[in-house]
């Protein structure tokens, strides 16, 4: 059942991915599209870990309800795929002034 959170947000992670991968759109090197896929694979793989791991707190909680572990599985891989995309937004700039330089 821990899978199903990453069912339902699977569309929102591919539109957020896929705004991440299309804009901005300039400059658009083979190396920034290395970058921007190894981003969103590790972003969709630290998402799963966290949802399993949401989704295994959520069980081992005494007197919590039946619903809470799928709600701390959606939490965990939501922030995950978030805090991924975030970092990688921040260092995006950074990847493409050291390839300008050389």
């Amino acid at each position: 059942m821990a899978w199903l959170s990453l069912l339902l947000f699977l569309p929102w992670f591919i539109l957020l991915g896929s705004l991440y991968w299309l804009f901005p759109r300039q400059p658009r090197s083979a190396r920034r599209r290395l970058f921007d896929g190894a981003t969103l694979a590790l972003a969709l793989a630290l998402s799963i870990v966290a949802m399993l791991w949401g989704h295994h707190i959520g069980l081992v909680q005494p007197g919590a309800g039946p619903i809470w572990p799928q709600v701390l599985a959606v939490l965990y891989a939501y922030g995950a795929f978030l805090a991924v995309l975030v970092l990688a937004l921040l260092l995006r700039p950074r990847f493409a002034l050291r390839q300008a330089d050389r």
